[in-house]
């Protein structure tokens, strides 16, 4: 080859490797942000770790799983996975080597993500400095320990496939079905769970108990649900950790922190009709509990003393400072464990950029006896218009003694 000819074929090649790294880092940069509306840092980092380097022990009913290193370190991370390989754990729920993941990686709502999507996640995951996080993967007691038992639950309640738009349904709509049901994975912890910790199929978003905290109901329900929340009420809550009516904290605290806080408004929003637009779960409020019960007078008589003086006499509440507990439907879910958990001990709202200031609620375990926080609690789910179950001591014993435990 002349030399005329070679540096041609020089220039060619150095100007394809331009072009293939400034593809590479576009897909890396888009994989960033389908990684963070995933939420895929939340649940593999550590307490104080270092980002995506595992280690998370995730509490199931069934045993404590200890997420994975997703660093491209190549002893202890993804470093000698393939795209494909990746792709098969997101869409299969299958390792490289062949044994099966347990649905603690919500692989049944990552089959719906699309595959360039899951290339770009991929192509990010490569970008990041390999840290090495040995991780114990092997954590849950037997027989549940038996990987290969899942290809039997996967036989019941997998069903593998890609995202399909609904062609009745505006773009906007298929954009928030895409997310919530996809990569958002919201009903991994919004929707009850079925004795082998399958999702209830028939309960879609219907509220669930994650370590004892309540993942509410995200159906367009007016009382429990998001039916009295308009759609901006919903983008503005996913985007600043709160709202008219509530504050986020807990699991749901996270979740804000590290993905929806940082994701596009036009995706938040999709979001938000896709929740206001797919039906309603039609629950039947029951009759609130009439003034003169014995637990009502006791309870109204606590909030006075202890709580109104924040979330004022009729429960309104301070706008986007402390909560409104009038027809909140926090307040009136059925599992009152988020309620119980926070007057036991207290909580702290999520600080986003929008929002950096995070109001908090002190924890009034040390001073309110079981009965006494089963009183006001409910008082305040049958105060204002709001109708619920009553709180029993049993309820708040059960929590209390998970907060003095640890288990």
């Amino acid at each position: 080859m002349s030399a005329r000819w070679g540096w041609l074929a020089g220039f060619l090649l150095l100007a394809g490797s331009a072009w293939a790294s400034e593809d590479n880092y576009v897909a890396a940069t888009r994989g960033r942000a389908l990684a963070i509306a995933g939420d895929c840092i939340a649940c593999h980092t550590a307490p104080g770790g270092v980002p995506f380097a595992g280690g998370l022990p995730l509490e199931t009913p069934f045993g404590t799983i200890m997420t994975p290193n997703l660093t491209p370190d190549e002893a202890t991370g993804i470093g000698r996975w393939t795209v494909d390989d990746f792709a098969r754990a997101m869409h299969e729920g299958v390792r490289p080597d062949g044994r099966q993941l347990y649905p603690a990686f919500p692989y049944p709502f990552y089959t719906k993500v699309a595959r360039a999507d899951v290339e770009a996640i991929y192509a990010y995951l490569r970008t990041l400095d390999p840290v090495t996080s040995r991780v114990d993967r092997d954590t849950m007691p037997f027989p549940f320990n038996i990987r290969a038992a899942m290809s039997g639950w996967n036989s019941l309640f997998f069903t593998p496939g890609a995202f399909k738009p609904d062609p009745q349904r505006s773009e906007e709509y298929n954009r928030g079905a895409y997310l919530v049901e996809g990569l958002g994975h919201c009903g991994a912890c919004h929707t009850p769970l079925n004795a082998l910790g399958a999702n209830k199929a028939s309960q879609p978003l219907q509220a669930n108990r994650i370590n004892d905290w309540t993942a509410p109901n995200l159906t367009n329900d007016a009382r429990l649900g998001l039916g009295s929340w308009s759609v901006d009420e919903v983008v503005t809550y996913l985007r600043t950790g709160r709202n008219a009516t509530g504050q986020a904290s807990g699991p749901m605290g996270e979740v804000i922190a590290h993905s929806t806080s940082q994701m596009p408004v036009a995706d938040l929003r999709a979001m938000a009709i896709y929740l206001k637009e797919r039906g309603t779960a039609g629950s039947t409020a029951p009759s609130p509990l009439p003034a003169s019960d014995a637990r009502m007078r006791t309870g109204e008589a606590i909030f006075i003393d202890t709580c109104s003086a924040c979330h004022t006499s009729t429960g309104a509440g301070i706008a986007n400072i402390f909560p409104r507990l009038a027809k909140n439907p926090v307040v009136q879910q059925d599992d009152p464990a988020t309620l119980v958990r926070v007057v036991l001990a207290g909580a702290r709202a999520v600080a986003t950029a929008a929002a950096p200031t995070a109001p908090a609620m002190p924890s009034l375990g040390y001073r309110l006896n079981d009965e006494q926080v089963a009183a006001v609690l409910t008082y305040v789910r049958n105060s204002w218009g709001n109708a619920a179950e009553a709180v029993s001591s049993a309820d708040v014993q059960r929590v209390r003694k998970v907060l003095v435990s640890g288990k």
